[in-house]
């Protein structure tokens, strides 16, 4: 919807519409948005704390060994079902809405929102297998911590979460379910330490929060819509007494 912003310049004096103060109020609310809950980071905040500790903590590397040797007695051959399970619980955003059954954003918005998340969460998880540098429980390469696909499979569960909690509370659920479930099978299939798959479980979660909060900016900023676009055009005018200008602006 187009907005106009009328400006009036009577004998030096600038008189303004009505949609002027409405128009102060709309950005009012768009800056309100943009604030974050504190408490939004408490879960992922002590999950992705977990994790850094395990770095260093002896006693929480003594429970990732043993943990790791429970795994190894029962593991007959690998199971890759988390390299696609990682993916599940955001696609069923896309395929819930293909269905008929409506989320909070519309495609582009969500999209938007769905990208800065998983751009956030890659970010962080390649920058800290590069600093970290965590040897594999298979000793295959030193770039275990953070998983990478259970971030990617949290990322999706509070992406589902988001946009389908006003429906149902269970779409939240089975994202959850899927993405411990991915985590769990990272660890089973020798991959990752449960140090890894905490600390991703809290950089997913907080990569989609994060992404909640700022799309106000992101899409008004970086992804523009045609109604957001500002046009002007100024008109000189004289009513018999008094000569001014007017200022309209559309946006």
């Amino acid at each position: 919807m187009l907005k106009t912003l009328f400006l009036f310049f009577l004998g030096g004096t600038m008189m303004y519409s009505q949609s002027a103060v409405n128009d102060s109020v709309v950005v009012q609310d768009t800056v309100h948005n943009l604030k974050f809950n504190y408490k939004q980071l408490i879960i992922p905040g002590v999950l992705i704390g977990y994790g850094f500790i395990g770095l260093e903590s002896d006693q929480l590397k003594s429970y990732n060994a043993d943990i790791r040797e429970e795994v190894k007695e029962d593991i007959d051959h690998k199971i890759t079902i988390d390299d696609f399970s990682q993916y599940t619980p955001a696609a069923s955003v896309y395929a819930l809405n293909a269905l008929g059954i409506k989320g909070k954003n519309n495609l582009k918005d969500r999209s938007i929102i769905l990208a800065s998340s998983y751009l956030m969460m890659s970010t962080a998880v390649f920058a800290l297998k590069s600093i970290t540098k965590v040897e594999r429980p298979d000793g295959t390469s030193n770039n275990s911590f953070p998983s990478g696909h259970t971030a990617n499979a949290f990322a999706g569960a509070e992406f589902l979460y988001q946009e389908y909690k006003d429906q149902s509370i269970w779409y939240g659920i089975s994202g959850y379910l899927v993405a411990t479930g991915t985590g769990l099978f990272r660890m089973y299939n020798n991959r990752h330490w449960l140090t890894d798959v905490v600390a991703a479980a809290g950089i997913g979660i907080l990569s989609t929060k994060a992404a909640y909060w700022i799309f106000p900016y992101v899409k008004n900023k970086i992804f523009p819509s045609k109604e957001n676009r500002v046009s002007s055009m100024l008109m000189p005018f004289y009513n018999g007494k008094q000569a001014g200008c007017g200022l309209v602006v559309q946006f």
